[in-house]
């Protein structure tokens, strides 16, 4: 047992009565024998002061406890918390060299999730608050009040720019031509790499500070003392000790410990009381005598109700008391009181929460996609390295020798590593997608994550809310049934007693309640005439209604606001009376109408029904119509509505999505077999009665199938499903929690912006399936044709020529983040066995086509060339050419390609061929090939005329176009087009039985004589009656 009050009461009335020393009051040890545990420390205390001590009249015990008290105040155990102290220190201890950590020089930053606020932080004074100058100094050990990532260091992120398979070998590259003093090569692959990395990291940065502006339209709101005066803020600029006002309809800002009312403000002295209490005179905080739970016992009345179903999964708010904690990103329900911060969101429960889930990095899909056409790649140019060097041992070419040739092993190593890695490839994509996001930003869609727009591209299922995104979100109230003998004024007055009064944050159906008495002025006379809240108990799950205590000229009456079925229990009509509203309330409900029953009870006297008002939600103007285009690009839309069933089909009726909807508890209270559920959820054209258990339960089964899901949520307990689903979306109006556990967040309202957003998600993942299938096509053209040319005829094109053929690929494709794309009519998919076909055959025509103009060179008149031509560079320029002309192929026909692409593209175009027009870098004549070319033309100087300039653009031109019949030919045929494609709708009807048998089984626990006995039950389900 613990000390209990009586005992605290008898100290403090000695204490204030001052009882001569030589006093011991016996009835302290009779107290104390009947509790041996706690000790006689109130005697002893008495008897120590018996003790006569020169230090005239003070108590040398009490300097001592005095001593330990602040000993335990300020004690920090360096192991168990990261406190101010500690951080100043950490801050100041940062190596020299560490350069890129967080922080003051040379320190690696604690995590701000470790952060333990200090005693002294919260002793903040609720009429002053925290001065300005303070909350600054405070900043600096807690950072921002958000539970964002921790800022990006630019100079890492370019860094990164660097790794990866496909740079590494260009890196290999590099180091090879230094050693082979190729001072030139070495110098112009270096370029291309930080090339790459300058403009990759550049695009990232201006689409990040796109959408980092955009976020702050949606920043949370926090209403604080500081400076003596109450202000709004942003709840990100709060710190640990900041006074904040939580009421009702507003978001928690951070963990926060309840001081008093706010109608009280002289509470503070009563809340320090309480903490003392708790902390000082029960040390080891045991359970006090007469309390009804372990811990501390409630003083006084709640002063709020939070909802905090997203934390501890309860379905109504929880009353808190003075010195309970609230925590961040809880709703408050009812009440306003002060609050002091006394943790900040990383440091927070909810944070320390999401920061386990944060530290585990997906790597993603999009990143496993490339790095396996790396590897690919990377394992092709080591197999076309072998056969080069094969073919150079029967040529007795030696490894390093000649240094000025080309013809040696180690320099056709060096060209094919230059030409069968694609450096641009990383940076391209990434690119790509940050360029994408800031398109979709221009959408009022905001990207959390580049990846998601590959998930959002391949979307299949798109499970939608049906407030504010198929509806418009903008109740009205239709025509009200009302009883017989009750006056419509009366019913529509206590309808507006019983909703919520606080105009600043009103409950959309308590608004439009509220708004109605505009047309009926004798209901708003009504409440006008002197009435009195005594209390008010907002909606909630269970009871399903709203209920409020007023009082008008000494009379108490209690009104009812809620559920029709809910609200009919409370009263005692007769049967017909009971029918007659059951079969009004069915009919609102096939019309679509959402229906809130009224009653009121007068005194201690019986519930009168009143009657009902209809609610109507009219579906967005261009909800049938979006719903229509995303049916044709393939996506299935399914309406998950915590309505009934009736009100769900009659919404899906009007915007013809199919009236196959079911209730919910079909999904998890069902006796069918598990592949039968799984068939429902698939065929289901929506679901009634939905609670956040079944959205997670419908992505679930969805996934099992596999579909790819979109998921939409705007309240904390969506987020779970956010999370699960492919692709999470928060819709216009979120809850910070469901937009932190989104991967993409809509700051505009409806169905048409998800499908907007689709539809440029798939354009962006057709600009990078163009640009990989293009990069792999150039890879194997250069790879099959030097290779061949190596071993055949013992010729090469010069490595100085190679490393501008890589580099001008580059140059000209990183516009193809700007390209105009199209978007395919159905969920789109990688597909890389079709990849790889295409790009095969594209890349063999292209070493065809160099083949035979490099045959023409052979002839004794020269073949293509007019007056005079090297062989490197009209080769060169044939490359360059068709090689760039080939993005215009792999990105379709069916849109005209942007002016920043076409741009990019002749840009290169004109520079390659002032390469051939001048002979720069071709050698002169260049080594003779085996056999070698005898034409009288070849010029000396390694230079080309204009005319055989012009007749290698026209053969380039030439090639291009049999490339795109062949193209069209193959993207044209059926069976191509499938390879590849997952099976969607795929199901296993064993696992799908088991795994819903399984989430039928509990395990249940008994404890008798023998001792503890575990064992496997069916679960019990109470259901609802209908």
């Amino acid at each position: 047992m613990a000390p209990n009050f009586k005992k605290m009461k008898m100290f403090s009335s000695h204490k204030r009565g001052m009882a001569p020393p030589g006093y011991i009051d016996t009835t302290i040890d009779e107290v104390a024998d009947q509790d041996l545990e706690a000790g006689s420390f109130l005697s002893e205390n008495q008897r120590n002061n018996t003790v006569d001590n020169n230090n005239h009249g003070d108590n040398p015990y009490l300097d001592e406890y005095r001593a330990l008290v602040r000993f335990v105040d300020t004690y920090r155990d360096s192991n168990a918390e990261v406190g101010e102290e500690n951080f100043s220190q950490q801050d100041q201890k940062r190596p020299w060299w560490a350069f890129w950590r967080g922080g003051k020089s040379g320190y690696a930053r604690a995590s701000l999730s470790d952060f333990e606020t200090p005693s002294d932080w919260l002793n903040t004074d609720i009429r002053d608050g925290l001065s300005s100058m303070e909350v600054e100094r405070r900043r600096k050990f807690t950072g921002w009040n958000e539970l964002s990532t921790e800022k990006e260091n630019m100079l890492l992120k370019f860094i990164g720019f660097f790794r990866g398979p496909v740079l590494y070998v260009m890196e290999v590259a590099v180091i090879i031509a230094l050693g082979m003093q190729d001072w030139l090569d070495a110098g112009i692959i270096m370029g291309i790499l930080l090339l790459n990395a300058v403009v990759g990291w550049y695009q990232e940065k201006q689409a990040a500070d796109v959408v980092a502006s955009l976020k702050g339209d949606i920043a949370m709101k926090a209403r604080v003392v500081r400076d003596g005066q109450e202000t709004e803020i942003k709840a990100r600029e709060l710190v640990p000790g900041d006074i904040i006002i939580i009421e009702e309809g507003h978001v928690v800002a951070g963990d926060a410990r309840l001081i008093c009312e706010y109608d009280n403000p002289s509470g503070q002295a009563q809340y320090q009381a309480e903490l003392t209490a708790q902390d000082v005179t029960s040390p080891r905080q045991e359970k006090f005598e007469g309390g009804d739970e372990e811990g501390t016992p409630h003083i006084g009345h709640a002063i709020v109700a939070i909802d905090q179903s997203a934390i501890t999964g309860e379905s109504l708010a929880v009353e808190k008391y003075m010195t309970d904690t609230v925590y961040y990103t809880t709703g408050c329900k009812r009440g306003k009181a002060y609050g002091v911060v006394t943790a900040g969101a990383q440091a927070s429960f909810v944070g320390k929460t999401a920061s386990l889930v944060q530290g585990a990095k997906d790597s993603g899909h999009f990143k496993a996609i490339m790095d396996s056409i790396g590897t690919t790649l990377l394992v092709l140019v080591v197999f076309w390295i072998l056969a080069a060097w094969v073919g150079g041992f029967y040529r007795n070419l030696h490894i390093v020798f000649p240094e000025e040739s080309s013809n040696n092993l180690l320099t056709y190593a060096l060209i094919l590593l230059i030409i069968g890695v694609p450096v641009g490839l990383p940076v391209v994509t990434t690119t790509t997608l940050a360029v994408g996001a800031a398109y979709l930003a221009k959408e009022k869609a905001i990207v959390q994550k580049l990846t998601a727009i590959e998930s959002l591209a391949g979307v299949d299922i798109l499970c939608s809310d049906k407030t504010g995104t198929l509806t418009a979100n903008q109740l009205s109230v239709r025509e009200p049934f009302v009883m017989d003998g009750v006056d419509i004024n009366w019913m529509m007055a206590v309808a507006a007693l019983a909703s919520s009064h606080n105009i600043k944050s009103l409950d959309p159906i308590d608004k439009i309640t509220i708004l109605t008495l505009k047309r009926y002025p004798k209901a708003k006379e009504m409440i006008s005439e002197g009435w009195k809240t005594e209390k008010f108990t907002p909606f909630d799950p269970v009871s399903k209604r709203i209920t409020a205590v007023c009082t008008h000229q000494g009379v108490r009456y209690t009104c009812a606001k809620g559920a029709p079925k809910a609200v009919l229990a409370l009263t005692n009509c007769s049967e017909e009376q009971t029918a007659l509203f059951k079969e009004k309330a069915t009919e609102f409900a096939r019309r679509g109408f959402r229906s809130l029953a009224v009653a009121v009870q007068e005194e201690d006297g019986p519930w009168e029904m009143l009657g009902m008002i209809s609610l109507f939600d009219p579906p967005r103007s261009d909800t049938a119509q979006t719903i229509a285009e995303a049916q044709a690009l393939g996506l299935s839309v399914k309406m998950l509505t915590g309505d009934a069933i009736a009100i769900a089909k009659e919404t899906c009726r009007m915007l013809a999505l199919g009236t196959k909807v079911y209730n919910s508890d079909k999904l998890l209270h069902s006796d069918m077999a598990g592949t039968a559920i799984h068939d429902l959820c698939e065929r289901a054209d929506g679901f009634a009665e939905v609670f956040p258990e079944h959205k997670y339960q419908v992505v679930e089964m969805l996934q099992q199938r596999g579909h790819l899901t979109a998921m939409t949520g705007d309240g904390v307990n969506d987020a779970p499903s956010l999370k699960k689903s492919d692709c999470g979306i928060a819709v216009e109006g979120a809850t910070e929690a469901a937009q932190a556990a989104a991967d993409i967040v809509f700051l505009a309202p409806g169905l048409s912006t998800i499908v907007s957003a689709i539809k440029i998600s798939r354009q962006i993942f057709q600009r990078m399936k163009a640009y990989i299938q293009y990069r792999i096509a150039l890879c194997l053209h250069l790879e099959i044709y030097l290779v061949t040319s190596m071993i055949i005829i013992n010729e090469t094109i010069r490595a100085d020529l190679i490393v501008f053929l890589a580099l001008f690929a580059d140059l000209a494709t990183i516009a193809v983040a700007y390209d105009t794309a199209h978007y395919e009519k159905r969920p789109v998919e990688w597909q890389l066995p079709k990849i790889w076909i295409i790009s095969i055959v594209l890349g063999a025509l292209l070493a065809m086509g160099t083949w035979v103009l490099r045959g023409t060179l052979w002839l004794t008149d020269g073949g293509v060339i007019q007056d005079y031509g090297s062989v490197q560079e009209i080769l060169f320029l044939q490359v360059s050419l068709t090689e760039n002309w080939l993005i215009f192929v792999t990105r379709g026909f069916e849109t005209r390609p942007s002016w920043q692409l076409v741009g990019a593209i002749f840009g290169v175009d004109i520079l390659a061929s002032l390469f051939a027009g001048f002979g720069w870098f071709a050698d002169g004549m260049g080594e003779p090939s085996s056999p070698a070319s005898l034409s009288s033309k070849l010029s000396e100087n390694g230079a080309t005329d204009i005319l055989t300039i012009v007749v290698v653009w026209v053969y380039s031109i030439a090639c291009v176009i049999v490339i795109a019949i062949v193209y069209r030919t193959l993207t044209s045929m059926q069976s191509l087009n499938d390879l590849g494609r997952k099976k969607r709708s795929a199901q296993d009807t064993i696992v799908e039985n088991i795994l819903t048998h399984l989430s039928k089984v509990a395990l249940e626990h008994e404890r008798d004589d023998k001792g503890d006995r575990f064992y496997l039950a069916h679960k019990q389900v109470i259901e609802e009656e209908e």
